[in-house]
């Protein structure tokens, strides 16, 4: 199978560096990630061959030391993708608020994409609040607990959703909603690029929706392409 005709989510998993050329060229590797590379640069009006050389040029690179999350426990990724995007969502989502607050109101009224932009962050804000309780409430505690079963070291878990492939569906769904709520936002923002002579704030708020955007891209990555196919594997297996 060539590059071209490799999904993203495949590439992604197989070469962790080529994430920064799909960063750089903003192709969803998470929630979008189940196209064909040549589909995901044709939406999105890039050349095919460009980015392929650049996937080349990031083959050789070095990635930043750290867990192989396809080798670690369930529970260990559970615990990273909890303290680490999960905290930073909550630590991050009250500081883009704040300065979406601020630009709207010195800018609201010559830069309408700014107020269409503060009720998407509004409506994102919510809808990740709320999926996160669910994870870190329901479906992570399930997954670390029918692994430790699996391995024996624990009772068998009970449920009250069946499969644990059902709240990852909606999970996934959810995920989904989140990204396309992103890329409304992207497209507002003409791709977080500040107009000229932009104030300090205004540059800060673009860069730091930027930053979100491609946290909540490697979060959304290592749950629905590295712990949720894990976990259904693992139920599959006691089957």
């Amino acid at each position: 199978m060539t590059a071209t005709t490799q999904t993203v989510r495949d590439i992604a998993l197989e070469n962790p560096a080529s994430v920064r050329v799909f960063e750089k060229y903003g192709i969803d590797y998470c929630c979008g990630g189940r196209m064909p590379l040549a589909q995901a640069c044709a939406n999105r009006n890039l050349n095919l061959d460009e980015v392929l050389a650049s996937l080349d040029g990031a083959a050789g690179l070095l990635v930043p030391e750290g867990p192989d999350w396809s080798l670690e426990s369930l529970a260990s990724l559970a615990t990273h993708i909890t303290e680490t995007h999960h905290a930073y969502i909550r630590r991050e989502l009250p500081r883009l608020y704040e300065l979406a607050a601020k630009v709207v109101r010195r800018h609201g009224d010559t830069r309408q994409e700014l107020p269409a932009i503060q009720v998407k962050l509004s409506e994102l804000g919510e809808e990740l609040i709320s999926h996160l309780g669910k994870e870190e409430v329901v479906l992570f505690p399930y997954i670390s607990k029918l692994e430790q079963y699996m391995t024996g070291n624990g009772p068998q878990p009970r449920n009250c959703f069946g499969s644990v492939s059902h709240p990852i569906a909606m999970m996934t769904q959810e995920h989904d909603l989140a990204g396309d709520l992103m890329g409304q936002i992207r497209k507002l923002s003409g791709n977080y690029e500040p107009p000229e002579g932009a104030c300090p704030t205004y540059r800060a708020f673009y860069a730091g929706l930027l930053e979100f955007e491609q946290d909540l891209h490697q979060h959304i990555h290592l749950e629905n392409n590295i712990l949720f196919p894990r976990a259904i594997a693992l139920e599959a297996s006691a089957a």
